[in-house]
Formats: C-alpha cells, sequence, structure tokens
C-alpha cells in the first residue's frame, strides 16, 4: 500500500525508515519531511491544518494508511476528518488525544479510575494559584494545561520560581496553553518512558526506554523537548513492566472505553519509578521523540502490520520481537535552545559520522541549502549508536558525534549515564 507520514522531525525520520523497510509500503510520502525522510520516501508539500486537502492528496495518491507523528494534528482531530474521508490513520480520535491534550483532563481520569499519579491541583486565576503555592510550599512542578511544544512544565525548586512560571503562563507566555495550569507535587524517584501500542480494548507493550529532559550535562539547566535517550531503560524491569501494565495503562484503556473515547495509537507514558512504585507523571499519545530514534532501530518486527492492527482494533493476538541490542542517540541541538535557537548554520560531516558501524543518523530540524546541509530548528540531528549494552551503544554514538562539524551546535556528553552506572556496578 502507499503510506502517508506526517511530520518533520527526528521521530518522523526513524518512523520513515522503519516503513519503508515494511515489504508493505509501496509509496512513502512524507509531509512535509526533512532531508533525512527525503533519503526513505518522497517529501510533499501539503498543509497539515487543512485536514480536506490531506484527504484529498491521499484519495489522489491511493494513500491506504496515513501515520501522524507529532501531537498537533491529533489533538486537533486529523484521525476524525481522515475517517471521516474514508480514510484510515494510525493515532487517535480528537476526543482521546486529550489525554495529551489537557495536563487537568488526564489529571482527573487518573483521580477517577484510580491510577497512581502525583497529587495535583487546577487553577484558571493567577491569585489562586499563588496561593496554593504559599500553602504547599516548594519544591512543586507547575504546567500549563496545554500543548507547549514540551515547554510547558517547570520543576520549581523555590516558591519564587513557582510564581515565577504561574506569572509567566497566565500572561501569555505560552499562549492558549497556559490559560488553565495544573501545579503536581514534585515526585522523588526515577524517569522512565513507557510505551504501549492500543486498539482501543487491548494494550501491546513496546520496548522501554529513557530520556533526558534538561539541556545540560548533570540534569541541569531548563527543560527541553529531549536531549537524548537509550533502549532499553534497566529500571523497568520485567516485574516493573507488568506493574505499569496493570496498574497504569489498562486502567486507562478501560476508563476512556467506559467514558466513550476509546484509545487508539500509541500510548506514551512518562513515569516516576517512586519508592511506592510507578506513578504516572503525563501521557503522551504519539511515539516519544527522543524515544522513537530508539525503539525503531531495536523493533525486529515489521512495523506496518502493528500499526494496521492497532487501527483495526485486532492487537489482542499481536506481538513484536525486539533486539536484545542496546540503542542510545544523542540529541544535537542548535546554540540557543531551548530558548530561540541560532538558524542557518552549517552543518559537514553527516553522512561520514552515519557510515560508521552501528551508527543510524535521524535528521530532525535540517535543511538543504544551496547544496548544503543547515540547521532550521531546534532539536537538528539525533545520532544513534547501537551496542550489546548501553555503555557500548553510548560509546559508539559520541564517537559518531565528534566526527560531525558543527560549531552552531552542542549535545549533552553524558546521556545514559545512569544505565552506564549501573552496568558498571554490575
Amino acid at each position: 500500500m502507499n503510506i502517508l507520514l506526517i511530520g518533520s522531525g527526528g521521530r518522523e525520520h526513524a518512523l520513515a525508515w522503519a516503513i519503508s523497510a515494511s515489504p508493505l509500503c509501496d509509496r512513502l510520502y512524507v509531509a512535509p519531511g526533512n532531508p533525512g525522510t527525503a533519503e526513505c520516501g518522497e517529501n510533499v508539500v501539503l498543509d497539515i491544518a487543512n485536514h480536506a486537502a490531506v484527504a484529498d492528496f491521499c484519495k489522489l495518491q491511493g494513500v491506504g494508511l496515513v501515520v501522524v507523528g507529532p501531537e498537533g494534528p491529533l489533538v486537533d482531530g486529523i484521525v476524525d476528518d481522515l475517517a471521516a474521508a474514508g480514510i484510515k490513520a494510525f493515532g487517535p480520535s480528537k476526543a482521546a488525544a486529550q489525554l495529551e491534550g489537557s495536563k487537568a483532563f488526564t489529571k482527573e481520569l487518573c483521580a477517577q479510575f484510580g491510577i497512581p499519579t502525583a497529587g495535583f491541583a487546577r487553577f484558571s486565576d493567577e491569585a489562586a494559584a499563588k496561593a496554593y503555592v504559599a500553602q504547599q510550599g516548594a519544591p512543586l512542578v507547575i504546567k500549563a494545561d496545554g500543548l507547549a511544544a514540551g515547554k510547558g512544565v517547570v520543576m520549581a525548586e523555590t516558591a519564587e520560581q513557582a510564581n515565577e512560571a504561574i506569572a509567566m503562563m497566565f500572561s501569555g507566555g505560552l499562549g492558549a496553553a497556559g490559560a488553565e495550569i495544573v501545579i503536581e507535587e514534585w515526585m522523588i524517584g526515577e524517569e522512565a518512558s513507557f510505551f504501549a501500542l492500543c486498539d482501543g480494548r487491548n494494550a501491546l507493550a513496546l520496548a522501554s526506554a529513557q530520556d533526558h529532559k534538561r539541556a545540560f550535562d548533570g540534569d541541569t539547566g531548563p527543560n527541553t523537548g529531549g536531549m537524548g535517550a537509550y533502549s532499553p531503560a534497566p529500571v523497568m524491569t520485567r516485574a516493573l513492566e507488568e506493574r505499569v501494565m496493570a496498574e497504569i495503562v489498562r486502567p486507562t484503556l478501560a476508563g476512556m472505553a467506559k467514558r466513550g473515547t476509546p484509545f487508539k495509537g500509541v500510548l506514551f507514558a512518562g513515569l516516576m519509578v517512586t519508592a511506592e512504585g510507578p506513578k504516572l507523571i503525563e501521557y503522551n499519545v504519539r511515539f516519544g521523540d527522543p524515544e522513537c530514534e530508539v525503539l525503531m532501530p531495536r523493533l525486529r518486527s515489521d512495523i506496518v502490520p502493528a500499526l494496521l492492527a492497532s487501527c483495526d482494533g485486532v492487537l489482542g493476538s499481536f506481538d513484536l520481537r525486539w533486539s536484545d541490542e542496546a540503542a542510545l542517540t544523542v540529541v544535537l541541538a542548535a546554540n540557543g535552545y531551548p530558548g530561540t535557537p541560532e538558524k542557518g548554520s552549517v552543518i559537514k560531516g553527516v553522512k561520514r559520522a552515519a557510515a560508521q558501524d552501528d551508527v543510524l543518523v535521524f535528521h530532525a530540524g535540517t535543511q538543504e541549502k544551496e547544496g548544503a546541509l543547515v540547521a532550521n530548528g531546534g532539536r537538528v540531528l539525533n545520532v544513534v549508536g547501537l551496542g550489546r549494552n548501553v555503555s557500548e551503544a553510548q560509546a559508539r554514538a559520541y564517537a559518531a558525534v565528534d566526527i560531525i562539524d558543527w560549531p552552531g551546535g552542542f549535545c549533552r556528553r553524558d546521556i545514559g549515564w545512569q544505565a552506564v552506572k549501573r552496568e558498571r556496578e554490575g
């Protein structure tokens, strides 16, 4: 079949790489794509916000499956609109995508169905939110209710930081996303990313991953969309995986179905593994970025039948095979990120880095200009290393990073540090 993949980041390059390898994929279109996805299929210019135009393109090109990469179109209801036009699309409906589109929606679902998560309160008034901070004391986590491109969460270690974040959000610093906020307790533990493929009733656990949200080494600096990730995450033991499925994922699926908004697509649970057990930090309703860049290289099964089974509600008898290898990705970001990134700087050595053994390079914010590869976003490249363990994958990824000549960018030099420490301690 012909397949249309929507998106332009590192996640989409990794998905394009996996989808294009499927015998079921005749032609792969990517809208809008990037220079990396152009090597896997054909990049097309489409206004993704114009769902009717996307449907028309699908009909014209005989597209049998649309795979939606980013959260924005999902929250905007693209899956519903494509379904109404008779086109199969992988991802949740607009109603089900509220699991990511509204932090408050998810917290209320957790409260209703007994899903373990941080204690919280909702606010649409700045004075009331600040009064709550004064009453609770720091540290606290301040979250914009709506989508904020990975920048809607502030880890406030002091009351002053909490009040600054509240003022920023209510003054329009994050646009409509900050019109309502959620204030949560600060959970202590180790973070992990857990992914499950869902078909409305059944959930199939995918491989675990762990990402690094802070911009700088030692988990310092501002929050980002993610500066690197690795898979598998040693913290996610088989026993813990079973608990996550039983206590978090399955109750969520059952709750969403009970509410009349069954969830189909990939459910990405951001978890905190606390002394009391796993707790939900937040849900995303699509593959993580950069987690997707370490999941796809480890997937041994054909991804396309799995995506179709999710759409068709037949995941119950499905299984996926994963490599025992570890994968680790290092994000190369443009100077200035996560603030205003510097665009237009020339990047050299990418093809040479990608040619190394057990290395992949996925493009994100890149652009080809006058024969040169230039930076065109905040997170620009994902350099992936594969190995027998995280330590080996890390060494290969950083050896490839060092081949890339790009003074206009930076990266963390400690991606995977927790897993490497675990491996060294045996």
